[in-house]
Order: structure tokens, then sequence, then C-alpha cells
């Protein structure tokens, strides 16, 4: 199987490495040549200068970018990948994007013949290095049964969750839990450092429990020693939860919680905290606290 990877970010770089090492025929395209080049050497695979001629011959091609817009220009644009796609390939978008886009994707992908789904992923830069990322999946159960090589080179699990548009619908579920387990951590942790708690045993201690959670298992700690470098920019997350909040204004309802945590990243945003990961939310929320 032929497979082209489009996008060498964080993510990308080490998933396309995956499918390389998993023994699949892997072409790559950044819009910084260097990156890709550097993965070609790195992995043993291919790299061209144009999206056009990437995806030419591919049997699937997957794309991991920015944006709703960084979406449209890889794929969609005079110079996108769907135009020039084989017929009966598959296209799958592992961005995190809003649900519209995912269907104005599948829509243009029936024009020409071409299958899609939409992958968003979940597991942070660790769980593409580490080849364990959970991916969301909307489409047809035989482009999903047709997918199962090539996520198993870099997910953990993948899970249908029903047709185009509902994998990103599944992801925005996904941010807004992140968000709430993070804001009642932050709140844990600060009345736990307040009260001269020992944090690394206070989460061996609740772990296991019914407080557990990745993000305390893997944050609560580098949080208590205000370490905030671990790849998850808080620009993404408040891309990420404006697709939650907009999807929820379509659905009739407010989030309220998700929109309190998005003005607070937007503040840490404008303190210089944008490249922080979303544990940084801990600053916001002990300012708070107490003032």
């Amino acid at each position: 199987m032929k497979v082209s990877f489009i996008g060498l970010g964080v993510m990308g770089y080490p998933m396309a490495g995956h499918l390389a090492k998993a023994g699949f025929e892997v072409c790559v395209f950044n819009r910084t040549t260097e990156k890709a080049k550097r993965w070609a050497e790195e992995y043993n695979g291919r790299y061209h200068e144009t999206v056009v001629d990437c995806v030419k011959d591919a049997d699937v091609v997957a794309v991991c970018v920015g944006n709703d817009d960084d979406v449209r220009q890889m794929t969609t644009s005079a110079t996108g990948a769907i135009a020039s796609m084989k017929k009966g390939a598959i296209l799958v978008d592992h961005t995190t994007t809003s649900a519209q886009l995912a269907e104005e994707l599948g829509a243009a992908c029936d024009k020409v013949g071409v299958r899609f789904m939409d992958a968003p992923v979940s597991g942070g830069q660790a769980g593409a290095e580490n080849g364990v990322l959970t991916i969301m999946c909307g489409g047809e159960q035989a482009t999903f049964t047709a997918l199962q090589p090539v996520f198993d080179a870099y997910g953990k699990s993948s899970v249908l969750m029903g047709a185009v548009g509902q994998g990103q619908r599944a992801k925005m579920v996904n941010q807004v839990c992140i968000a709430g387990v993070l804001t009642g951590l932050s709140e844990g942790l600060i009345l736990a450092q307040k009260s001269g708690l020992d944090i690394p045993s206070l989460v061996d201690c609740l772990k296991n429990g019914a407080a557990g959670s990745w993000q305390m298992e893997n944050r609560a700690k580098t949080m208590d020693e205000d370490k905030f470098d671990f790849g998850f920019a808080i620009d993404w997350m408040i891309k990420d939860l404006g697709f939650c909040l907009d999807e929820g204004a379509r659905q009739g309802i407010r989030l309220p919680l998700t929109e309190q945590t998005v003005e607070r990243y937007k503040a840490l945003s404008s303190q210089g905290e944008n490249r922080s990961d979303t544990s940084v939310l801990l600053k916001a929320v002990r300012k708070d606290a107490e003032s």
C-alpha cells in the first residue's frame, strides 16, 4: 500500500515515520521542504515538493496540518490533493477541524470518486512518537476497515463514530473533557499546595481511584513544578475549544465551563504563554483562586 502523508509537524512527522517502519511505501510533503528532506533521509522514504506529485499514485493520503484553512489549501485548492488522487483512493484528515469542514471534504471527494474519512487524533506529541494515538473516525464502515493497517501503525485505538463529521464531533467532546479535568486538577493542586501536601505522594495515592485521569498521572507533578512545555500549545486548544462552542451553538446549547476555559487560555496566550501546553491552565486558575 502506498501512503502519502501531508504535514510533518510535531504529530505528522512521527506518524509518517511509524508508517515507514511498518513497511508502507511512504511519500511525504511539507510546506517547509527541508523538513520533508530530513524525514526522507531518516526513514528511507520519499518526498515531493508539491502536493500533486506527492499524492498522484497513493492509495491513502493522510493530512495532519494546522486548521481549516490549511486543510483546504492541502486538499480542495487548485494545487491540493483531491483533484490529483486516483479514483478509489482514500483521503484521511487527521487534523482537528470543524465538523462542517469534514462534511465539505466528504462532498468534494464524492465528486471525483475518492473516499474520505475524518480521523482526528488524541494523545499529543508523546502519543504520536510512541505510536499509541486514539483515532476518532467518521465515514463508511468499508473505508474504516480498509484503513485499519494504516491506523495500527501509529494508533492504539481507532473507533468509527458514525458518518463523516462524527469523528470531529467526538474530538470536540474529548477536548471539552480535557478542559474540565484540567480545571478540576488545577484547583485540587492549588488546595494541596496550600495545605502542604506532598504532590508526588498525593498523585500516587489518587491516580488509581475515582479521581484518577491521564492528566493527573502525566501532568500533576510537572504542574506542581511549573513546567509547561509538553508539545500541545494552548493556541491550538483555543482553536479546538472554539469548534466545541460553535458546535454547541448549532445544537442549541451553551458549554459554560468550556467558555470559561477558553477565556482563561486567551488571557494566558496574551501574556506570552501561547506556546505552553494545556496544563498551564493552572496559572490562570491560581490567579482566580488567590484574587
